[in-house]
């Protein structure tokens, strides 16, 4: 009887102790994504909030750094260039996500409707997607010149302009060429993600819907669209968050030039880090654009959240 209460408790010790080592296993899998967070990602975001409450610049990079609080943030808003950068962003973002979505829906739709050669057709749409950065702002530098510009000869040849254009050197269209390359990298990832969602739609409904006698209009508008309405606010959701921090194609065009033409908020924190070396107000930019993609954030997860409920 004793020496099965004693082999009942070794077990049960036994089993205790597995489980313990169970569960910690299970978090040494995880250890080297949490350890990548901690270096890559959080102390990163950490050190840059605690620059843009100290006065580090070239001159004391070195020497003690003092705690002089939100006094980086009123220097950048009370920074005409601030502002500038601000528009260049808005507008930079809203006419890219724009023509992103409204082509790479018709393309959607388009490589959804069964015809030979669509998987070919489909696999060179994402040739764009997949080109690095600086080989796609290089090849539109080029394309964009006033010298050699292909963009300059198809326009002259159609008569639409009479002299060549300095797409990327005058201040009135430099914006404009950096918007164009975006769209142009931007389509095939909203061509995929709208395609996927296309794909995996009811064909019962749009069956349905004919019987009754709808039209290509009305299915659209009635089934196609509120059908894929989560997939649009993910979309739209990570085109505003990608787009709003371009900072590798706009700098390799223009490098936010002419003056300040094609400066968006990227490219002034980089300026006032690595240019003026004023890094506590660089770090402060950052931050505020930090501040306003978190919002978007939040205005989606509560959109999304109604979306649930309904």
């Amino acid at each position: 009887m004793m020496s099965h209460q004693h082999g009942t408790g070794g077990s049960y010790k036994l089993s205790r102790s597995s489980k313990w080592f169970s569960s910690w296993n299970s978090y040494l899998f995880v250890l080297p994504a949490l350890v990548f967070m901690a270096v890559f990602i959080i102390y990163p975001i950490a050190y840059n909030v605690a620059l843009s409450f100290q006065d580090v610049n070239v001159y004391n990079l070195k020497g003690e750094h003092h705690f002089i609080g939100f006094t980086n943030y009123m220097k950048s808003l009370q920074d005409p260039v601030f502002y500038i950068s601000l528009k260049n962003s808005v507008i930079f973002t809203v006419v890219s996500i724009f023509f992103q979505f409204t082509i790479g829906f018709g393309l959607a739709i388009f490589f959804n409707m069964k015809f030979p050669g669509r998987s070919l057709f489909r696999s060179l749409m994402l040739l764009s997607w997949m080109l690095p950065v600086v080989i796609t702002g290089t090849v539109f530098q080029w394309m964009l010149s006033g010298d050699y510009g292909v963009f300059n000869y198809f326009l002259q040849s159609l008569g639409l302009i009479s002299k060549p254009v300095n797409w990327l050197s005058e201040g009135s269209t430099a914006l404009l060429g950096t918007i164009v390359a975006n769209i142009w990298t931007g389509i095939p990832f909203n061509m995929i993600i709208l395609l996927s969602g296309l794909q995996t739609l009811p064909v019962q409904l749009y069956e349905a819907a004919k019987l009754d006698g709808a039209n290509r209009y009305l299915q659209f508008k009635h089934i196609t669209l509120p059908l894929l309405r989560p997939t649009i606010l993910v979309l739209f959701m990570l085109g505003i968050i990608y787009t709003f921090k371009v900072f590798d194609l706009v700098f390799i065009m223009t490098a936010g030039g002419p003056v300040t033409s094609s400066t968006v908020l990227p490219i002034y924190a980089y300026q006032l880090s690595f240019t003026t070396f004023e890094f506590s107000q660089g770090a402060a930019v950052s931050m505020i654009m930090f501040v306003i993609l978190i919002a978007i954030a939040v205005v989606y997860m509560r959109m999304s959240s109604k979306e649930e409920v309904h």
